[in-house]
Formats: C-alpha cells, structure tokens, sequence
C-alpha cells in the first residue's frame, strides 16, 4: 500500500496579475509543502509558500483544486501518493524573493501570461493541471 502526504500550497498573483513560479530540480514548480501535524491545510499552505520564496503578507484566496501525484521516495524507500490542496494567494507590494536552496530552489521568478507558456513546457503534469484550473476562475 502507497504512503499518503498531504501538502499543500499556492497560486501566488502579484499586482501586475504575474504568478510566482519556483525552478527546483530541474523542472518550473508551484511552492507547495507537507503538512505539519496538528496544522491546518491553510497554515501549511501560506507557511510553505513563505519558506520557500521568502515573500509575506500572504492574502489568503479560495482553494484552486486539489492534485495528487504519486512517486518513489528514495529516502523511505516506498512509493507515495502526494494529495497536494492548491489556494490561490496574492501580495500587494513588491518583495524580494528568497529561494529555499535547502529545498534544491534554484531560481523564482513573477511571470506573465506569456511567460508562463515558456515554464509549463518544462513542468510537472499536476502543475499544469492546477494551472489551467486556475486560469478557468
């Protein structure tokens, strides 16, 4: 039987309606996170979002969707299912961005519709998922 986690993370829009986007391992990304017990999914999404871009002042939006992917973790040695709950979130003033090289975040960067296009050629199918959800709202 697969391990769940459960994580969760968001959709960030800036003034200038550009969505915040992670490079990680290669692949562009959403900043998204597990769970911590006891937390709610809301929390864990806001704080995971915070720890890996390094923005605050988070406002809060309504739940996108959510995605699940599964994998092999090579630190257990098992295949997981992911159940990622995606929110859409906005900042109103211009931040310095602080990737999580911890977290293997190589680069972060706003991009516009155009832009974005360019990232999701090189994304993960659930990403792609979740962003055309969010486009639809």
């Amino acid at each position: 039987m697969k391990r769940s986690i459960i994580a969760a993370g968001g959709l960030v829009t800036n003034q200038q309606d550009e969505l915040l986007m992670i490079f990680r391992r290669g692949k562009w990304d959403l900043p998204k996170g597990k769970l911590d017990k006891g937390e709610s999914i809301e929390a864990c999404a806001v704080r995971e979002v915070e720890e890996e871009t390094g923005i605050r002042h988070i406002q809060l939006g309504a739940l996108i969707g959510i995605t699940y992917h599964d994998y092999f973790d090579p630190w257990c040695g098992e295949e997981v299912c992911k159940e990622s709950h995606w929110y859409a979130m906005k900042i109103s003033d211009e931040q310095k961005l602080v990737p999580q090289t911890e977290e293997d975040i190589t680069e972060i960067k706003w991009v516009n519709e155009i832009e974005l296009e360019g990232c999701l050629e090189n994304s993960y199918p659930s990403i792609i998922e979740i962003i055309a959800k969010w486009k639809e709202k």
